[in-house]
């Protein structure tokens, strides 16, 4: 669904973090302590502290040491699930700044630009909104029969005609006819008939559907519940079709990227059983290899091999998704922003499948997840946990696998498989949705486990210092793996750690901008040896406040 950086090694063992914010923006009312809220912390200690007494000026206590100097980590945050919510805010020390209004702009929200993310987004979207970007149906064909009795799955050789986005708006179809390379167990393996020379081979094709059944089916399913099986032939048919090599266009693709694979919620949607566009069975839809760049932009042989199975293992937990909460329970599809956060845990179990013996194709399998994570703890504040539908960015992505990545280290009861993947469960085989399902399976509020993440994003592994064991990552240490990559690839990974946080007295902190729902900016404050005690302003622009229906938070906690 993305161009990823080239391949490297990944040490999984590191610190992780979150990221900085934008130091430009002052507000123009001091904070007034009085009837304000009095912040003590001794080392370790955190807060999750709401801006309600006194417009959100906190007052911090003074060092009682003489010799060390102490350091809080401010996270302010929108601590809500209520996708693609906004609040502009200032978090302001005592000493006064320039005056200037904080402008929404600041930071404005990432659009996402790779194409084949924007075409996910796109049939994401479609499904929680009933397909209405869709144009109308054709005339009514005569109903599909369904007998109760299991059709035969197909057999190698035999052929099947597809209807097939045409485009990335889904506003055309086009008819595909494709012939069964292999057929194991619960996939079938299909071939564009008008495929370009110099594809897969047998061999190639026997080896794919090794790795999707005994591996992939086997781990998406036990980790996330069943798929359905509309079409009665118990098998997901995975169609390499030229058609989707062609959605974007070779001088596009060279630019945007390219759509590696999807799956289609309208195939299985009962609302569209006799809807001819449709293909009424479960369906993985991914591009041919095409060496010689005949379609669009070129696909070797080896890139297919490499890239088919982390995007199926992805989208299966789609289908599998949507089959449990709208199949399976009547419901509504899960929130995109968890929806995708649960896919991108099943690349990396996925790659986790392979390890300890085969690193390099673990790396293969969760490169991705550490690039895109990479880009949301580099500039978190730009960023959303809770994105909305439509709108996304690579870096959303990553904040979705380190929030999903983080439940699981904190709730489910240990790290292996089966117990990560009885947790996972738990978080797909629900009518509930978004926040809601997190608060019925960790037992926590929302707002206090997405807090606690935020925390956790950047003092999980902080050298010579030791967090609360519900501020911690246990499954990576990404301080060693970002240092690990940063050594490698350093133009694609900056810095040995992304999340950097301005410094500055605890006097002389200035931040403004656009809080985003579930996300954090970030700053570190700082006091001397003995120094005095300073006020913090966390509020809206010129002191207004935070819209509490959002759930304004700033997490603090004292790491020296």
């Amino acid at each position: 669904m993305r161009p990823s950086p080239t391949i490297v090694r990944i040490v999984a063992s590191g610190l992780l973090v979150a990221c900085g914010g934008d130091s430009s923006g002052p507000s123009v009312v001091p904070c007034n302590p009085s009837g304000g809220q009095s912040v003590t912390l001794a080392l370790g200690q955190y807060q999750s502290i709401p801006p309600v007494a006194n417009a959100g000026c906190l007052s911090f206590s003074g060092n009682a040491s003489l010799i060390d100097s102490a350091i809080y980590l401010l996270a302010p945050q929108l601590a809500t699930d209520s996708s693609g919510a906004t609040a502009p805010f200032v978090l302001d020390g005592d000493t006064l700044h320039v005056a200037a209004a904080v402008q929404a702009a600041l930071g404005a929200p990432s659009q996402a630009r790779d194409a084949g993310l924007r075409f996910h987004d796109f049939l994401r979207r479609q499904e929680r909104t009933q397909w209405t970007d869709l144009p109308p149906a054709p005339p009514a064909a005569a109903p599909l029969a369904r007998g109760a009795a299991q059709t035969p799955p197909p057999t190698v050789g035999s052929t099947r005609t597809f209807s097939v986005c045409r485009n990335v708006t889904c506003s055309a179809f086009q008819s595909v006819t494709a012939t069964a390379k292999t057929v194991t167990g619960h996939l079938a393996i299909y071939l564009d008939n008008a495929a370009p020379a110099g594809g897969l081979t047998q061999t190639d094709f026997d080896s794919l559907a090794t790795v999707f059944d005994t591996r992939l089916y086997a781990l998406d399913t036990t980790a996330f519940g069943r798929e359905s099986d509309v079409d009665t032939n118990t098998v997901v048919a995975v169609l390499m079709t030229n058609v989707v090599n062609r959605l974007v266009t070779k001088a596009a693709c060279a630019q945007t990227g390219f759509v590696a694979g999807f799956f289609f919620g309208a195939d299985i949607d009962p609302a569209f059983r006799n809807d001819p566009r449709f293909n009424h069975g479960e369906v993985f839809y991914s591009i041919v290899a095409d060496p010689d760049s005949t379609l669009s932009c070129a696909h070797s042989v080896s890139q297919l091999l490499r890239l088919v199975p982390v995007t199926f293992v992805h989208e299966f937990q789609h289908m599998i998704s949507y089959n449990q909460h709208v199949l399976v329970r009547g419901g509504a599809p899960q929130a995109v922003w968890l929806d995708e956060g649960l896919s991108h845990l099943a690349e990396e179990l996925g790659g986790r499948s392979y390890l300890p013996g085969d690193p390099t194709t673990f790396s293969n399998y969760a490169i991705g997840n550490l690039f895109n994570a990479y880009g949301y703890l580099d500039s978190s504040g730009t960023h959303f946990l809770a994105f909305s539908e439509g709108i996304g960015s690579l870096g959303e992505r990553g904040a979705a696998w380190l929030f999903v990545r983080y439940l699981a280290d904190q709730f489910a009861a240990d790290t292996d498989f089966a117990a990560v993947a009885a947790f996972t469960r738990s978080l797909v085989q629900t009518n509930l949705l978004g926040g809601t399902l997190v608060t019925a399976v960790t037992g926590e509020p929302f707002a206090t486990v997405v807090g606690r993440w935020a925390l956790a994003n950047y003092v999980s592994d902080l050298p010579g210092f030791a967090p609360p064991p519900e501020l911690q990552y246990v499954s990576w240490s990404f301080r060693a793996t970002y240092a690990s990559l940063h050594a490698q690839r350093p133009t694609t990974f900056p810095k040995p750690f992304p999340l950097t946080p301005p410094a500055s007295l605890g006097s002389a902190v200035s931040q403004s901008g656009l809080l985003r729902a579930g996300s954090a900016w970030y700053a570190l404050a700082a006091q001397a040896p003995s120094a005095p005690g300073f006020t913090l302003l966390f509020s809206g622009p010129g002191g207004a406040a935070l819209p509490a229906v959002l759930v304004p938070r700033l997490n603090v906690i004292k790491i020296r």
